[in-house]
């Protein structure tokens, strides 16, 4: 069971990327999946999940707008497109795994970095 995120890079306010994150082992689709960031000497925050149930996307106020969760069954893959970023965006962004039977996060992508500056 593995998530592998990837898609960070720099970028310019008001940029764009789109970043990705493949799952293995398990099917996305059955789970509820989140992408989490957390920006220098912070903590973590979520950014956007999908609740697999109804499929229904929520976004945090801050990227509601800007940021699009989207993804493709035949790869397994979400993504998080995110346009007119803002320095206060950038973080290291993980993909991961919510499970009902803990409340939590259970599997945990290795982050990519996202840095907005100009």
């Amino acid at each position: 069971v593995q998530l592998q995120a990837s898609g960070g890079g720099l970028v310019q306010p008001g940029g764009s990327l789109r970043l990705a994150c493949a799952a293995s082992g398990f099917r996305y689709s059955n789970y509820w999946m989140y992408w989490i960031r957390q920006a220098p000497g912070k903590g973590h925050e979520w950014v956007s999940f999908i609740n697999s149930g109804s499929g229904m996307i929520y976004y945090t106020d801050s990227v509601e707008g800007r940021f699009t969760l989207s993804r493709e069954s035949a790869k397994n893959t979400l993504y998080l497109q995110m346009n007119s970023l803002k320095p206060e965006d950038t973080a290291l962004y993980y993909c991961a795994r919510f499970s009902v039977a803990t409340g939590g996060m259970d599997v945990w992508g290795k982050g990519t970095l996202v840095t907005v500056s100009s």
